[in-house]
């Protein structure tokens, strides 16, 4: 490992574990707890939405202090929260809507609802993610160019696979479903597939006007893509893919040329 690229780590992971850039209070949909806000986003919204359905949203006294209760049946919280998301989405106070439902989990990792992806990072949600590490037969590493078109991260470098669990979704089946649509390659043809190990951000987001906060979990895999297969994007999301030696990579990582995200799972696969 080169010095520049033992800095940049240094620094990466820093950036991974960083206290919310304004203070927070907060969230809990359905008597339990499963993220936060920024004080005054809430504010800032139009509730009539949300009491045309009876649904009650109110800041209440907790042992822990103040803190945002959307109070409804458990069998109402999915709709409630996206009844919530949309209220932001019409106040600009949320992420790019991606009509794709993500799990809320309370801090035991029990569901209690889903809700649109654009509102998880203001609403402070914890979300999940899989990675998938491809190498070359030769030792090489395929890696991939995200999309200009992305809201996130355009055109920096990422591995060779990398995207959200949907609340439909399995880690399985996340880790099969976004390597085919991402890379265009099928899990069951790759080969020494196996689960690498996880990392972990909790750090402010830009989304929802600088008042996100990202919470998530990264479960990375790695995996031999055989010789005369090749990556082929099915979802407009990658303008290229590439072949790296680890040098090179290293070097890459160093410049700042890949995601946070990919760099500290590729960083977690050299075993750095």
């Amino acid at each position: 490992m080169t010095a520049a690229l033992q800095a940049w780590l240094q620094a990466a992971r820093q950036r991974a574990q960083q206290p919310p850039a304004q203070p927070r209070l907060p969230l809990w949909v359905a008597g339990q707890s499963v993220g936060s806000v920024a004080e005054g986003v809430l504010n800032e919204i139009g509730l009539q939405r949300l009491k045309d359905k009876r649904y009650k949203l109110s800041k209440q006294e907790h042992s822990a202090g103040v803190a945002w209760h959307l109070d409804v049946p458990v069998a109402a919280a999915t709709d409630a929260l996206n009844t919530l998301a949309a209220a932001l989405r019409d106040a600009d106070l949320c992420g790019p809507w991606r009509s794709e439902q993500l799990a809320v989990c309370n801090p035991a990792g029990e569901r209690v609802a889903t809700v649109e992806r654009g509102a998880v990072r203001v609403l402070g949600i914890s979300t999940s993610a899989v990675h998938l590490v491809g190498q070359a037969v030769d030792g090489r590493m395929w890696v991939q160019r995200r999309a200009l078109t992305k809201p996130n991260d355009p055109g920096l470098w990422d591995t060779l696979m990398g995207g959200m669990i949907a609340a439909t979704d399995s880690l399985q089946q996340a880790l099969v479903r976004e390597t085919w649509e991402e890379a265009g390659l099928r899990v069951a043809d790759l080969h020494q597939v196996s689960h690498g190990g996880h990392v972990l951000f909790s750090r402010p987001s830009s989304e929802a006007s600088g008042t996100g906060y990202m919470v998530e979990r990264i479960d990375w895999f790695r995996a031999t893509v055989p010789q005369g297969l090749t990556p082929a994007n099915q979802d407009g999301e990658v303008d290229e893919f590439a072949l790296r030696t680890p040098e090179e990579l290293y070097a890459q990582v160093a410049d700042g040329r890949f995601t946070l995200e990919a760099a500290l799972v590729m960083a977690a696969h050299w075993g750095l």
